[in-house]
């Protein structure tokens, strides 16, 4: 497919074999400082069609549409609103900008040329007008597809530069309210690598909003809820092992805030890891088939869980509580608020910095052993705190990597590693509990007892697994390779 733009005096080349024109008028809403069109976000309105969200789709580079089949503009289905609330947050919408589209269609037989001849609209009047071009090929016929773009040209068209069409009918924005990761400048500060930090894990929270709120499942696979989590997460501890760089009261309000929206998504993120863990445990042994109702009854009870975790998260992200956050994360991506240290050179700041979380994993304390004091008798929760702080450890060699380069990339895969046998330690152990807890809910259900008690046992054995795998997983951590520049 090929795609043309051209100003308003463009004349399409004459194509014959061209169809009926067809005019609709469409009505995109924005913020009154253009957020949502700043952020690659459209809430549009067109006429004899629906209401229709389009939202960037996180890391996969597609969009995705989202509408609903309400007759008439003016006002905004309550769903769509919803749909773009981490975008423009507390500032209300209105019309921004409407246009006059007149479609015609001319068909080739090799291919079929589209023409939109664009009007932006002021009421009735016209202000200005541009022209898009789609040529969709038919048949595998190159020379003439050639020829044909040579034409387009030669009347005035440029190749399309990727613009939509109302972001080109509002002319020049400004950059997007929330600041995106970037690189990192040579001989960074220390500073700026927080920086890019907290804004990946800004950026985490507010791409996967809108998904959340659909319960859409990600193009790759995962869940909204699951990487909101991980944002949240990964967010928080940052602001706690760079709390040297950052001013104590902002960030005691910040992570106290993320600390009410992690609960919120951990109940749901919680579930939906049971249920994926319940058809793995029931299938991992095809030559012991369990009883299939009672794992589908087990299931259901489940799923009644995840609704009521959904509920609750639903309630968190349309609480105002939460507007506020999301405006807190997007002044936060931008302009945190640093001590004098931060404007150290990172190179001389980081390392010092990341051996105290380091050192928690090792060295243990409070209410967790080492992680090489992790033995096969301690109960479950120990080990489990040991993977918290296996995670912040990681976190933490992963946010300096930019800097320090490939000896904390090294350590953060290896730190990965040893995290993975220990959340499948944690979530088989939290697994064999809920599916005996299901099943004490109903004891007249034999059938599910017993296949509760071998879905128990089968899990307590992925516990055991994993303790005997981790001693080796974590000498490989503490290789001098991984480790030597934090000494």
């Amino acid at each position: 497919m090929l795609r043309f733009v051209a100003d308003g005096d463009f004349a399409v080349p004459d194509l014959s074999q061209a169809g009926p024109p067809a005019t609709v008028r469409s009505i995109y809403y924005d913020t009154p400082d253009r957020w949502l069109a700043r952020s690659g976000v459209s809430l549009r309105y067109r006429s004899g069609e629906d209401w229709t969200v389009r939202l960037p789709a996180p890391k996969s580079g597609l969009e995705y549409d989202y509408s609903l089949p309400v007759t008439g503009a003016g006002v905004i289905p309550p769903e769509l609103l919803d749909l773009v609330t981490a975008h423009r947050r507390s500032a209300g919408l209105a019309a921004a900008v409407t246009l006059r589209t007149r479609r015609t269609v001319h068909k080739l037989g090799f291919a079929e040329v589209v023409h939109d001849d664009v009007s932006v609209l002021d009421g009735r009047r016209v202000v200005s007008r541009f022209h898009e071009i789609e040529v969709v090929p038919r048949e595998d016929r190159p020379k003439q597809l050639r020829r044909l773009e040579e034409a387009l040209l030669d009347a005035g068209a440029t190749v399309d530069d990727g613009v939509p069409e109302h972001v080109r009918a509002l002319g020049p924005l400004q950059p997007a309210p929330l600041v995106r990761p970037a690189a990192l400048p040579p001989k960074a500060r220390a500073g700026e690598v927080v920086t890019e930090a907290i804004r990946r894990g800004v950026a985490r929270i507010v791409d996967h909003d809108a998904f959340a709120r659909l319960r859409e499942t990600m193009p790759n696979g995962d869940t909204p809820v699951h990487q909101m989590r991980v944002g949240t997460r990964r967010l928080r501890s940052d602001l706690q092992t760079f709390q040297a760089l950052l001013d104590p009261v902002w960030t005691a309000g910040l992570r106290g805030e993320l600390s009410w929206l992690a609960e919120a998504l951990g109940g749901a993120r919680d579930v939906e890891v049971l249920r994926d863990r319940l058809r793995r445990t029931a299938a991992s042994d095809p030559l012991a088939p369990l009883d299939e109702a009672a794992v589908e009854r087990i299931d259901a009870a489940l799923a009644e869980r995840h609704e009521e975790a959904l509920a609750v998260l639903d309630g968190a992200l349309h609480d105002p509580r939460y507007v506020l956050l999301l405006d807190a994360l997007v002044e936060a991506a931008a302009t945190p608020r640093f001590t004098a240290l931060a404007a150290e050179r990172a190179a001389d700041v980081l390392p010092g910095i990341v051996r105290r979380p380091w050192r928690r994993l090792v060295v243990g304390g409070g209410a967790a052993p080492g992680a090489g004091e992790l033995t096969p008798d301690l109960p479950d929760d120990e080990w489990h705190e040991v993977r918290k702080r296996a995670k912040r450890a990681r976190y933490a060699a992963d946010a300096v990597s930019g800097v320090v380069g490939e000896d904390a990339v090294l350590l953060a895969k290896a730190i990965a590693r040893a995290q993975g046998v220990l959340g499948e330690h944690q979530d088989a152990a939290i697994a064999a509990d809920t599916w005996l807890d299901i099943a004490a809910a109903d004891l007249d259900d034999h059938a599910m007892a017993v296949t509760a008690g071998r879905l128990a046992e089968r899990e307590r054995a992925a516990v055991t697994r994993s303790r005997a795998a981790f001693p080796a997983v974590w000498a490989a951590v503490i290789e001098e390779k991984n480790i030597a520049w934090l000494r």
